[in-house]
């Protein structure tokens, strides 16, 4: 199954909490988008987002949590 492409123009980005807020070299996620979980990189916020079904970031997510 492939992912959506939503308008990303709106979209609010936000770092992992164990970023400390700076300006390191991060991934950024969007929420707000049923289904997906937009994707970035903190360096090039212009560059293209990834699209993840949600539930293989949340698999992904509770993988790095492990």
């Amino acid at each position: 199954m492939r992912a959506s492409h939503p308008n990303l123009d709106a979209a609010r980005w936000r770092k992992s909490s164990y970023s400390n807020g700076g300006d390191n070299n991060c991934v950024e996620v969007a929420d707000g988008y049923p289904g997906v979980v937009p994707v970035r990189d903190s360096k090039t916020p212009s560059g293209a987002a990834l699209i993840i079904p949600a539930a293989a970031w949340a698999s992904f997510v509770d993988h790095l949590a492990r």
